[in-house]
């Protein structure tokens, strides 16, 4: 099998090349946002496919475009949507190492109290000292589903966006 015959297609067709950008975006052409449903279709197609498959994007119009730089306005919004969701992935690293700090902090204090002041509760000494145990563990839920579940679909997501950022696009126009 070839390469040519590996590289998977994803297929857009519209009617016009403003149905593909987004319309209320005031960029320049080049710098458009692309219209959310095609985005969607676009990183939807991508997904079927591994990180490792070449893909090809062609885009059918309807009619003739009056303005060329369609790959690269497309190259130009899929590498910003990368660059974006490198962002996102550090803000989500750093939200963790926070949450990481702060829920040891607690859990810390949790076990402190509970070896310390339990001793003097009597009969419900078990009781509190389970009940800070758990308390203490409950604070560090949200460190372990960052590092543990929310981290690999964001970075699965921007490696998709920087492939799309370089994908061939091949425009076709349909003919009159």
């Amino acid at each position: 099998m070839s390469a040519a015959d590996a590289t998977q297609l994803i297929e857009v067709k519209v009617q016009t090349v403003n149905q593909l950008f987004n319309s209320m975006d005031p960029s320049p052409f080049h710098e458009r946002d692309l219209d959310r449903d095609a985005e969607h279709f676009i990183v939807g197609w991508a997904q079927e496919h591994a990180l490792r498959t070449p893909l090809r994007l062609v885009v059918h119009l309807g009619q003739s475009p009056e303005n060329a730089v369609i790959a690269d306005s497309i190259h130009h919004y899929f590498a910003y949507r990368a660059d974006m969701n490198l962002r996102e992935f550090r803000q989500l690293m750093r939200e963790g190492w926070m949450s990481l700090l702060i829920g040891l902090a607690f859990l810390a204090a949790c076990m402190t109290i509970a070896k310390t002041f339990t001793t003097f509760m009597g009969q419900w000494h078990p009781v509190m000292k389970e009940g800070l145990t758990i308390i203490g563990w409950v604070a560090m839920w949200r460190p372990l589903e960052i590092y543990l579940y929310r981290w690999w679909p964001v970075r699965h997501l921007g490696k998709i966006y920087a492939k799309l950022s370089t994908v061939p696009v091949e425009v076709r126009v349909a003919s009159a």
